[in-house]
């Protein structure tokens, strides 16, 4: 089974509600989206380890990036009691995230190499990030990046394909990717 195929199915096999197989040249990157990192919409700039600007630097990051092949867009969907239900949103939030380490889990058993997995933003693995504490991070090898941190435009990535960015009212939509090499056999 090509790469691609394979993650698609893992994650849908996880719990994603959405998967799409997507061509390089269909990834959308920005470096306008550093500056909304920036911003500190989220709370996360400079606190956590996963976030920007302790990720590196939006040039090299979109660059790396580059390096893949392709990659598995997935999203979930959630239901909302309406537009200002925050408490829904961040348990959607955890819940896409607990989701996205589920597919990390299963690809490392898989044993499968060449991959670079991002999620939506903000680690979401600890309650709160060895970061504001001082210290490095707790758990390197589960830890995921932020997709926009790593200036994925996750918007118009999703223009070519069967995902929505918005799937209607009373819902909230989040992503994760994970891009892969595919391996030369010859």
């Amino acid at each position: 089974m090509e790469k691609g195929m394979l993650i698609k199915q893992v994650a849908l096999d996880a719990g994603a509600d959405k998967a799409a197989v997507i061509a390089q040249s269909d990834i959308v990157l920005s470096e306008e989206f550093r500056e909304i990192c920036r911003s500190n919409g989220c709370g996360k700039y400079n606190r956590c380890w996963m976030c920007p600007p302790d990720i590196g630097e939006i040039a090299r990051l979109m660059e790396q990036i580059r390096a893949y092949s392709g990659a598995v867009l997935y999203q979930t969907i959630s239901s909302i009691e309406d537009s200002f239900d925050i408490e829904g949103m961040l348990k959607a939030g955890q819940a896409h995230a607990e989701l996205s380490r589920e597919i990390h889990r299963q690809l490392k058993t898989m044993q499968t190499d060449n991959l670079l997995h991002l999620t939506c933003g903000g680690c979401r693995l600890c309650t709160s990030c060895a970061k504001e504490e001082d210290m490095p991070c707790r758990f390197p090898e589960s830890a995921l990046p932020s997709l926009e941190g790593y200036g994925v435009d996750v918007y118009r990535t999703t223009l070519g394909t069967d995902l929505k960015y918005i799937n209607g009212e009373n819902t909230v939509t989040f992503f994760g990717m994970v891009l892969y090499r595919e391996e030369n056999n010859g």
